[in-house]
């Protein structure tokens, strides 16, 4: 049924998933492919109004609310920006998507992993990507970067040490378990050495 391609880009915070996920882009763009970017949570009107509401410094979400919000999200991402690019042939960059549930709402958060999934396996209606780079880094550097760019943290980014050392296990978790997943240490990594070897990637496996 899809006849583009998926690229996602997950990892902890500060793991510079937002930047190569945009460097990839312009270089798809750069060799004449029919690229869309976009985020989550977001990536539509609905999206980043929701969106504002999980990542908003001053108020407390439940875990169960948490993760329903972001699927919310994320069914109105998928019917607006990821299905209709998709089945029209164009290759759609996503910065983060359902495995970013798994990771905090279910490892972190501690909903069950399989009532997670279900949810996903709901939402996301047979659109999964067709590759996925996690991005590492550890907890510490991660956050050290996020607060060197932004001088504040959101509510997810101000979570404590250990919150953020979960995020961090989860996604290495995943990255061991799937084959299409390509787990990329960043850590003292220039951001040219960590382009070169996801492009590679993409080169040797899709030909692009």
């Amino acid at each position: 049924m899809k006849k583009g391609l998926f690229i996602v880009f997950e990892g902890p915070e500060g793991c510079g998933k937002t930047t190569h996920a945009k460097l990839v882009y312009k270089y798809l763009v750069r060799k004449g492919y029919d690229v869309v970017l976009t985020r989550e949570p977001g990536g539509t009107k609905v999206a980043e109004l929701i969106r504002k509401i999980l990542l908003h410094k001053d108020v407390r979400i439940t875990p169960l609310a948490e993760l329903l919000l972001y699927e919310a999200s994320r069914a109105q991402h998928i019917e607006e920006v990821i299905k209709p690019n998709l089945l029209k042939g164009k290759i759609v960059i996503s910065d983060r998507f359902a495995d970013a549930s798994l990771v905090y709402q279910g490892f972190a958060r501690g909903l069950t992993m399989e009532f997670v999934k279900k949810i996903n396996h709901i939402v996301v209606d047979g659109f999964y990507p067709d590759i996925t780079f996690i991005l590492d880094v550890d907890a510490e550097e991660g956050l050290k970067r996020v607060f060197l760019r932004a001088k504040k943290f959101d509510r997810l980014e101000k979570e404590n040490l250990k919150f953020h050392k979960k995020i961090r296990q989860g996604y290495l978790q995943l990255a061991k378990k799937n084959k299409n997943y390509y787990l990329i240490n960043t850590q003292n990594k220039t951001l040219q050495q960590v382009h070169s070897k996801i492009v590679k990637i993409l080169e040797e496996k899709y030909k692009l």
